[in-house]
């Protein structure tokens, strides 16, 4: 097989899509941890728009392209990540019910006052330790190895689906809608002192 000139373009977008989660699930953690020691932090709207970002672009349009095509690409390839790909596989489905938890555990914060920020807060930090630890293995254990086993023609079909998914949501406006709400996010949330 010969050396790619560049990575595929999926990788790329894998990349930058880790990206934009790995500085929401930052303010996340930026959020609970003022609120923990007393410091001023923004309006819950702000985090359950965190949550909405979570609950649309990674868990309905991220994961799926990876699991339906890098990670079926793989496995056609070599069965010496199926333990680890399996694993990844029900850790997208487990992120989602995570995330439902987190948004009850909200509301409980919000309606039930101090006392169940104990548990919101706890519940934050597992989200977030869980998917940074699914992101680490995505980056140094699977693609790497992506890279040495998917021939031309695989990342072909790879880069065609991450492309198909950027086009089908710029022309309906959903791709706009998205990067418009992390923006928000990240200009709204206080930068960490």
């Amino acid at each position: 097989m010969s050396a790619r000139i560049s990575p595929p373009v999926s990788l790329t977008i894998i990349r930058e899509e880790h990206e934009h989660l790995s500085c929401i699930l930052e303010s996340m953690l930026f959020f609970v941890r003022a609120i923990q020691n007393g410091q001023p932090s923004p309006d819950l709207s702000v985090f359950r728009a965190m949550l909405y970002y979570i609950c649309q672009y990674p868990e309905r349009v991220h994961h799926p392209k990876e699991d339906k095509f890098l990670f079926a690409k793989i496995k056609d390839r070599t069965h010496q990540l199926d333990t680890e790909l399996d694993a990844l596989s029900e850790q997208h489905g487990k992120g989602e019910l995570m995330a439902h938890r987190l948004l009850t555990a909200l509301q409980a914060y919000e309606f039930g006052g101090s006392d169940a920020f104990p548990h919101f807060h706890s519940l934050v930090e597992q989200y977030a330790h869980f998917y940074y630890a699914h992101m680490r293995m995505e980056e140094e254990r699977i693609l790497p190895v992506a890279l040495q086993v998917l021939n031309e023609a695989d990342w072909a079909v790879i880069d065609s689906a991450f492309l198909e998914n950027r086009k089908m949501m710029d022309e309906d406006g959903q791709r706009y809608h998205y990067d418009q709400l992390f923006s928000r996010i990240i200009s709204i949330m206080p930068v960490p002192q």
